[in-house]
């Protein structure tokens, strides 16, 4: 049986009924299986992930976007999370019997059936995209919701499937076939954001602007210079979380497999460090592989012989993957839960 996951975000991280709305959705879809739902209050954000055969996944995304079309209107929207839609992103990604192509095509098939159901504009993006500008979410994410009107007027930027009108409800989505995504968050005990800010810039693959002795950002013929980040394969910012009084180094870590998660914190730590502020924890948002912190415990373990569920136990202590929600192994490792 083919196995390939979804996991789409839409931008509501407070309203109950939005939640179940989607819940109900996607639990009426045969052939697909509902395996976290996720919210985040401070970054107006919901993750969810689900996982089916080739029709239950697109019949799945399909009934979570209209749902969720139903409940969010963007025009009234404000959170810390970059977004460009109330369905702002709808990945999907091979886990079992599938390859990438494949997963492509079904991101295909859905922007094409949901840009009509909801007259809404749609791009595709990573092994997706049909231009190189358009692999990178960021890239096609620039501007945002509020600059989307704008942009849609831009022939450079027409959607790939639907029309360039503007939709103020729904904004645009975007969708396309990755590989797992491990949304990574680390916890600086400090309420002052440009640590955290700062960490962002110098980890993350696409670094940061140059500047020169004044702070000047350098320009050659137009173009901003940059300095190249330190960690491949990974997107980072920092963000404010009100609730708990800390900031947090927001990472996406596209590959595991190049950098992986304890790499990650262990550079969190060691910039946190040089800045004089305190790392206190991580937190996972959505499903993980178990092999990125089989990964992590055996860089903790450090040559010492534990089973598997002692390496999982080791990572989830060493990096504080408890400190502000309990991490249940059962439910939060992707291996565990199909």
């Amino acid at each position: 049986m083919k196995i390939i996951e979804c996991v789409p975000n839409f931008s509501e991280g407070k309203n109950k009924e939005t939640f179940k709305k989607i819940e109900g959705a996607l639990n009426s879809v045969p052939n697909c299986r509902l395996l976290s739902l996720e919210p985040d209050a401070d970054y107006n954000r919901v993750v969810v992930t689900f996982a089916g055969d080739e029709t239950g996944v697109i019949q799945g995304a399909v009934a979570a976007s209209k749902a969720a079309a139903e409940m969010i209107d963007m025009t009234n929207h404000k959170g810390e999370h970059p977004r460009f839609g109330a369905i702002d992103v709808v990945p999907f990604v091979p886990v079992r019997n599938t390859t990438m192509n494949e997963c492509a095509k079904i991101s295909e098939r859905y922007a094409e059936q949901i840009s009509k159901e909801l007259n809404v504009p749609v791009y595709l993006y990573e092994h997706a995209a049909r231009k190189p500008e358009r692999r990178n979410l960021s890239d096609i994410r620039k501007g945002e919701y509020e600059g989307l009107k704008e942009k849609l007027n831009d022939p450079n930027w027409y959607p790939d499937f639907g029309s360039n009108v503007f939709n103020p409800k729904l904004g645009a989505i975007v969708t396309g076939a990755r590989f797992f995504l491990i949304a990574y968050n680390v916890n600086i005990k400090s309420e002052d954001v440009s640590y955290a800010k700062e960490i962002g810039e110098i980890l993350r693959e696409s670094g940061r602007p140059k500047r020169d002795e004044h702070g000047n950002i350098i320009k050659v013929y137009g173009k901003t210079v940059r300095e190249p980040g330190r960690l491949k394969c990974v997107k980072g910012m920092g963000v404010s979380l009100e609730k708990y009084k800390i900031t947090q180094v927001s990472m996406n870590l596209t590959n595991y497999s190049v950098t992986p998660v304890h790499v990650a914190f262990e550079e969190v730590k060691k910039e946190a460090d040089r800045l004089g502020v305190e790392v206190n924890g991580s937190e996972i948002v959505g499903l993980v592989p178990l092999e990125a912190l089989l990964q992590a415990g055996e860089f903790y373990a450090g040559g010492k012989h534990l089973n598997e569920e002692g390496l999982i136990d080791l990572a989830i202590e060493k990096l504080g993957l408890n400190s502000l929600h309990p991490f249940n192994k059962k439910e939060k490792i992707i291996d565990y839960m199909i």
